[in-house]
């Protein structure tokens, strides 16, 4: 057996081929697709070789202590304060040391810098009664000890900055929203049907809690990889999905569940996306709902997404929401549920396509165009006839240019006519009444024709005019010229 590997942006597929050459594929499943963002919302993305770059974390270290997982943030938090401790009460014994109090401790005549320190565990157990005040009074700094002085009030700032640093970095991160967002549910799958006549792609939010998300909104990101017409490769494009940004749906009052749309139109990323197409696209839908919890009043953040294998084509969610006597009920059992409804699989694209082919509107349009070119051939087929005759016959009707002129006339007249098909009901009519608006054109359009025939006649000759006019002088004509003009008025 071997193996070829064909590799599909961030997918990986293996086809297994026979080697007794029986012309069997046999395609293995493909391997799970990696995720930009998990459906708990965590980002999967690691931050490497930042080299001389990692000094930034120092300087922001507040952050990157709640930032830091529980099991790291308890560990800073004993280590530090068994550190700070130990240096204070190593403090107090050097002290007592340079001073010979541990030697003359039980001396009753000596004033010792604290009384009641013998050794480092006294020295420990006092810096502890005066860092957590808890005063048992046995042991207790003297006048006669100025260092000892100066070193309690080091004590009090340290121990005080230490204490607001470590207990309020614990405090923030017990109190974080990102708990908040874990009431926060978005529903398993995305699905794609048609709604108020457009095809739409739909997922769910709902809200667990009964306190409220306060301005909360939601956003919806596209990502996709797609090469720019320069060459340039971008594996994670980003591209905004619109669920409601210009009509304020993105506004969501998150009282009970909610289905969050974007229309796939013209500006839509997914305008060329079909049922059959999703086989072989590659997206990642990524969802954002923001908003104030209400009882802390900090900023929520909950996340989710959707890959292409998580939409569903022509499916709908099931109602969670009956009225029940005197309020809403919510069943959250049908949240993620959803049922088949019948659903085009072409794209909004290929619809629009559609739609404009079979539109009757296209007739009328070609219709005219098969008119005009029926006129413009039957224009072609007179000067080919009128440039056939001999240049006395020529002469004889004109001007080179009328029969053009009769027939601009005549075509335009046959466009006016049909024109009146265009026209409403009413003004049909109207123009269709016996003596009114065919033979006023009719007569027009005699009148237009006649006129340039009498005045280029009226230029020639007076045996021509009879002869151009009807006139019977047939017979003073030899006798081709005679079958000629016969041909050329018939």
């Amino acid at each position: 057996m071997s193996a070829l590997r064909k590799k599909f942006g961030d997918d990986y597929q293996v086809v297994t081929t026979s080697s007794s050459g029986s012309g069997f594929n046999h395609p293995a499943p493909k391997r799970k697709r990696q995720r930009f963002v998990d459906k708990n919302g965590r980002c999967n993305v690691q931050h490497g070789n930042l080299g001389s770059e990692t000094s930034r974390y120092l300087s922001d270290l507040f952050t990157t202590l709640v930032d830091l997982k529980w099991r790291w943030n308890l560990f800073i938090f004993i280590l530090t304060y068994t550190v700070a401790w130990l240096f204070m009460a190593s403090m107090w014994w050097v002290i007592a040391y340079i001073r010979g109090d541990l030697n003359r401790a039980h001396d009753d005549k000596y004033t010792p810098c604290v009384a009641n320190v013998y050794n480092f565990p006294s020295a420990f157990l006092f810096f502890i009664e005066t860092e957590a005040t808890i005063g048992y009074g046995y042991r207790y700094i003297t006048d006669k000890c100025p260092e000892g002085i100066i070193l309690f009030l080091f004590q009090s700032i340290l121990g005080s900055i230490v204490d607001a640093f470590l207990i309020g970095c614990m405090f923030i991160k017990m109190s974080q929203p990102k708990k908040r967002a874990e009431t926060l549910m978005f529903s398993e799958h995305a699905v794609i049907s048609m709604r108020d006549g457009k095809l739409t792609l739909m997922f769910r939010v709902g809200n667990l809690r009964n306190s409220h998300m306060v301005s909360a909104q939601i956003r919806c990101k596209l990502l996709k990889s797609r090469q720019t017409p320069e060459g340039e490769f971008l594996p994670l494009d980003q591209l905004e999905l619109d669920v409601g940004f210009s009509t304020g749906a993105d506004q969501l009052f998150l009282v009970s569940p909610l289905t969050i749309c974007h229309v796939i139109d013209t500006k839509s990323p997914f305008y060329d996306l079909s049922q059959r197409s999703m086989q072989t696209e590659q997206f990642e839908i990524v969802v954002i709902l923001e908003g104030i919890v209400e009882t802390t009043g900090m900023t929520c953040q909950a996340r989710t997404s959707y890959t292409e294998d998580e939409v569903l084509w022509g499916h709908r969610f099931f109602p969670v929401i009956s009225l029940e006597e005197g309020f809403f009920k919510v069943d959250y059992s049908q949240f993620h549920a959803t049922f088949e409804v019948p659903t085009p699989p072409y794209s909004v694209k290929e619809q629009e396509e559609m739609l404009l082919m079979s539109s009757p509107l296209m007739a009328p349009s070609l219709s005219n165009s098969g008119e005009k070119n029926n006129s413009v051939d039957g224009l072609e087929t007179l000067e080919d006839t009128s440039t056939k005759l001999p240049s006395k016959l020529q002469k004889i009707t004109g001007r080179e240019d009328l029969p053009r002129k009769l027939l601009r006339m005549s075509s335009t007249t046959s466009e006016k006519a049909y024109s009146l098909g265009d026209l409403p009901m009413k003004l049909q009519r109207i123009s269709s009444v016996p003596g009114n608006s065919e033979e006023k054109l009719v007569s027009k359009t005699t009148k237009i024709s006649s006129d340039p025939m009498s005045q280029s006649v009226a230029d020639l000759p007076p045996k021509l005019q009879r002869l151009a006019t009807g006139g019977r002088m047939d017979g003073h004509l030899p006798p081709k010229l005679r079958k000629m003009n016969s041909d050329r008025f018939t």
